[in-house]
Order: C-alpha cells, then structure tokens, then sequence
C-alpha cells in the first residue's frame, strides 16, 4: 500500500500553490491555442530577414530559444537568443528583432530595443503592455499584445507560440498549423495524464517530484530537446525555489561525463534526468545508454522522460509540459508557494538605484520624437 502524499490531497494543494500556478498547467493546451491566434491581430510587412534575433530575458527568452531549436533543421536564416543590454554587432537592416518582455518594462530588454531602433532593425515588440507596447505605438513597429496578469513562466505559449506563425508570414516556414494541431491535441493528453486529480500512483509528474525531492537534479537533452531541458531545469528553479542544472547531448559526453568518474561522494545529492524520444538517432541513443551505465556506478537516481507527438512542437510541448507539473508539485512537496520568485523582485529593486532603466527610457523618448 503506497504512502499517502500530499500530491493527491487537494485541498492541501490549494492552501500552498495560493497564486494557483497549477492552473497555468492544466490549462496549457488552451493558452497553446489561444496563443497561436495573437499573430492574425498584426500586420506585419517586413522583407525577408537575412538574420534573426529574439531578445528577452528569463522566461521572455526561453521562446527564443526554442524557436532556435525547432528552425535549426528548417530555415537558412540563423536564429540567435540575445539575453544583453545590447545587439550582437552583426545586426543591421536585414535583422529581424523579436523584443519580447512580458512585462513590457524589462530593462535589459528595453536598452536593446533602443540599439535596434538605431540599427534600424526590423522590430516586432512582444508583450502584456508597459513601455514596450507604448514605444512601439509611438514609433509605429508591429507590436503582439499578450494577456497580461500571468507569471512570466507561465507564459511560455504566448511567448513562443506567435513566433513560429510569423516566421510563416514572412515566407520561412510553412504547416504551422498542422504541428499547432497536433500540438494542442497532445498537450490535453499530457494534461490529463498529469491532472492534480490523477493519484501519484499512476501519475507521471507526481512520482518524478516525489523521487527527486531532496536532490539537485540534473536535467538531459539532445537536439531539439536542448533549450527544452533548460526550461526543464529553470521552471525546478523558479517554482520549487531548488537548485537544478541542465546539459545537453553530445556535448556533455566531453566534459559532464567525467564529472561521474569519482563522484560517489556528491552521488547521494543529485538526481539525473534524461528527455528521450522514441526516434532517437542511433549515435545518441547510444550516447544516452553510456552515460546512464557511468552515472549508475555512483548509484545516483536516474529518470526518463519521453515526448510524445510527432512533429518537433508536439514533442518539445509535451516534455515541457510534463516538467512544468512536476516543478510545481516539488514546490508543494516542500511546502512551497511555487509562484512567488522574492530574489528576482528585491534585484531589481536594487537595480533601480542604478537609473539604468530610467537612462534608457528617457533616449527612447528621444528616438521616438525624431
């Protein structure tokens, strides 16, 4: 007979997950939905870029960085992550700029935005409003207004999700839709199978919560599943207030690896996540079974997540989907509130003292009245 948990106590669960972040992951396949319609509201009538450049930072930058992993094998137009106050130096005209800060006030984001208005970079502002959305009614870019009142994490479909679909109009990618679909339609799958109703006995992110607990867990990918293991691992961060850290395949097997060697002192700290997938290229596959055999000579917890779906979308949501539960249920296993993050808010607290931000709004005033 297993122990009862609090996982399957549900007015418990309430009482600690107060903001209700469990919510945002039930409900995840409609936000997906809902998310992939924002771009009909835009016009957007940009030539071809021959560069492409999302920046953002936290979770305004994680759907960045999944695009460059869901494009990497489709378009000949490179994608790169900018989490910097300022444009990697080859950005100019032929750049395409995706500023994205939910809250719209994002200082670093913010300061990048003013370098690309002086680049004369091709910009599409993404947010819930705050300066972002007033810059870009002044200066007239195209700007995507997402729901506001949300955890930034939280907002991961709206985040990523319009990104792919205006790729699709500016003539880089097609079928969009098709991978929305099947997307939306694994993400009610994933949901239900890992629904705060469904007991932990047969309910996969309860039990992965309930086996790392107490661990640094170290969280696995490979490919298209790289930036998907950094959300993995940030979402354990953010949520349960916990240590974790992420690598990726093949790289890891250069240097992580080695790590395992002589670590049977730390062993009993850390735990080891692998996200598989059933068509798994051979070389990886084979990789994935070599680590496991040196990191079990250390009798450390190993786990695997599969994703489910077919096209690249379906599968990165799935994973995601899955890590995103199991975060917020590690947090209410410790008794967490998952949604409050303090030691972001009291930094930028301090960072106000700086008059950064205030230095950067007061030069896009400027540049908005030339």
């Amino acid at each position: 007979m297993p122990k009862p948990t609090v996982l399957d106590d549900l007015e418990k669960i309430r009482k600690i997950d107060k903001s209700n972040m469990l919510s945002f992951c039930t409900e995840t396949s409609k936000h997906y939905g809902d998310a992939a319609k924002l771009v009909k509201r835009v016009t957007i009538d940009y030539p071809r870029p021959r560069t492409i450049v999302v920046a953002g930072m936290g979770g305004s930058a994680i759907g960045g960085e999944l695009l460059k992993d869901w494009t990497r094998d489709r378009i000949a137009v490179p994608v790169e992550v900018c989490r910097e106050y300022s444009l990697p130096k080859y950005a100019d005209k032929n750049t395409l700029v995706f500023v994205v800060s939910y809250s719209g006030e994002t200082e670093e984001t913010l300061s990048v935005l003013r370098d690309a208005i002086k680049r004369k970079c091709m910009i599409i502002g993404v947010s819930s409003g705050g300066k972002l959305q007033e810059f870009a009614e002044k200066m007239g870019f195209p700007h995507l207004l997402v729901p506001s009142g949300m955890a930034p994490r939280a907002t991961l479909p709206y985040l990523f999700m319009p990104l792919p679909k205006i790729l699709e109009k500016l003539g880089l990618v097609s079928e969009v839709d098709v991978e929305v679909s099947e997307t939306i339609r694994i993400l009610k799958q994933t949901t239900a199978e890992n629904s705060p109703e469904r007991q932990a006995t047969s309910n996969f992110s309860k039990t992965l919560a309930l086996n790392i607990n107490g661990t640094v867990p170290a969280v696995y990918g490979f490919g298209i599943y790289r930036a998907v293991a950094q959300r993995f691992k940030t979402q354990i961060n953010e949520n349960s207030k916990s240590p974790a850290k992420w690598e990726c395949f093949p790289e890891l097997n250069h240097n992580e690896i080695v790590g395992w060697e002589a670590g049977k002192e730390f062993a009993g700290c850390f735990s080891v996540i692998f996200i598989r997938e059933a068509e798994e290229p051979i070389e990886i596959s084979e990789r994935i079974e070599f680590t496991k055999e040196v990191v079990c000579q250390n009798r450390v917890r190993l786990f695997e997540v599969w994703s489910k779906g077919r096209s690249s979308m379906a599968k990165m949501a799935s994973v995601i989907c899955t890590g995103d539960f199991m975060s917020v249920y590690l947090a209410i296993l410790r008794g967490i509130d998952p949604t409050p993050v303090k030691t972001i808010v009291l930094l930028k607290e301090r960072l106000k003292e700086t008059g950064v931000r205030e230095k950067v709004v007061r030069e896009l005033e400027k540049l908005a009245k030339k």
